[in-house]
């Protein structure tokens, strides 16, 4: 006899408290500020849930959540791009460094792009 486990915990968006809030680190997609929930599920269905501690960004495309500090601001309304910004260049999420578009690992701190 075995006994097979089928549940897990998720996080789900509970209410947008700002929309367009910040870019998501995955995708590029405008990501919202949300208040979320942690929910416990046993066999798909919600067992227990309770509140986050602090307010994240919700990426609606790639249903990704991450904490407002890693998101970079959201684009502004002007088409002017300042000189110090390079369209080619990415920064790290966690070590804020320049990285080569074409790198999938920071070279620096080794964490994925």
């Amino acid at each position: 006899m075995f006994f097979f486990f089928v549940g897990g915990l998720e996080q789900q968006a509970r209410q947008v408290l700002k929309s367009g809030a910040g870019r998501c680190i995955a995708c590029g997609s405008p990501a919202d500020l949300v208040d979320y929930e942690k929910v416990l599920k046993l066999f798909f269905v919600p067992v227990w849930r309770w509140p986050g501690k602090q307010p994240l960004l919700h990426c609606s495309n790639c249903e990704l959540f991450f904490p407002e500090s890693f998101s970079p601001p959201p684009p502004s309304s002007s088409t002017e791009i300042p000189v110090e910004v390079k369209r080619d260049a990415l920064r790290c999420q966690f070590c804020a460094r320049e990285v080569d578009p074409g790198f999938r690992f920071c070279p620096f701190c080794g964490s994925a792009l």
